[in-house]
């Protein structure tokens, strides 16, 4: 495989700084790497964690037109049902409570537990890092938002097990960070420039493996959602 991904890592356009252009759209990668299954799966993966977020802003009424790469239009507005492997059991009683109060946390605990499931079987550590780093990002900012309203954490937080407190991510400054944004905008752009730093620190670049497609997948992704993002709002 590291012969065909060399053809399709090098035959891609580069990727500007975050904020530029994306030079390509979500699909079309997926169409680029069609021929290598491994990497097709781990990038229908990550691109659907674009899809959740779109729907989330359906059901809340934020968004009339969503813009999908996966799911299909009736699953982004809940009249048919998601992927079996984004929903999970409740194991007693005080979990279901909290899962009905927020269930939203369900799909997404369900959409990290299952990323770990494919990045064993697909034997990419750079998968497991990058859901640890998004699962303690998440938590972090979920505990601010608790405090902030007097409220016990714990009922907030997404498999923690799963986050990676890793000792080069100072998540209390990224949090003070969006915090302090002006805008909920702004807000979003520096969690995105948080993630564009851990990327460049961890991207696998010139290794030409499946990872180094992945990293490549969610560069484009954060510069299709920022321009969406700028150009929209």
């Amino acid at each position: 495989m590291p012969g065909q991904n060399f053809f399709l890592i090098t035959s891609l356009p580069s990727l500007g700084e975050l904020g530029s252009a994306p030079p390509l759209r979500p699909a079309q990668l997926l169409d680029h790497v069609a021929q290598n299954r491994t990497a097709y799966q781990i990038i229908e993966y990550l691109f659907l964690s674009y899809d959740l977020l779109q729907r989330q802003g359906v059901l809340a009424g934020e968004i009339t037109e969503p813009d999908l790469k996966i799911l299909t239009e009736a699953q982004a507005r809940n009249e048919e049902p998601l992927p079996d492997y984004l929903t999970i059991q409740a194991e007693d009683e005080q979990e279901e409570t909290r899962r009905k109060k927020i269930p939203d946390d369900d799909i997404w605990e369900a959409y990290f537990r299952h990323g770990m499931v494919l990045a064993r079987q697909c034997h990419s550590l750079f998968l497991k890092e990058v859901l640890g780093f998004e699962v303690a990002l998440r938590n972090a900012l979920a505990e601010a938002r608790a405090r902030s309203l007097e409220l016990d954490p714990a009922d907030y937080l997404v498999a923690p097990e799963l986050g990676q407190a890793e000792a080069e991510v100072d998540f209390e400054e990224i949090v003070d960070d969006w915090a302090s944004a002006a805008t909920p905008l702004e807000g979003r752009q520096e969690l995105d420039s948080a993630r564009w730093e851990w990327l460049a620190a961890n991207d696998r670049w010139f290794s030409f493996q499946n990872d180094e497609l992945a990293a490549y997948a969610i560069r484009l992704m954060l510069l299709y959602r920022w321009d969406r993002l700028t150009h929209t709002s």
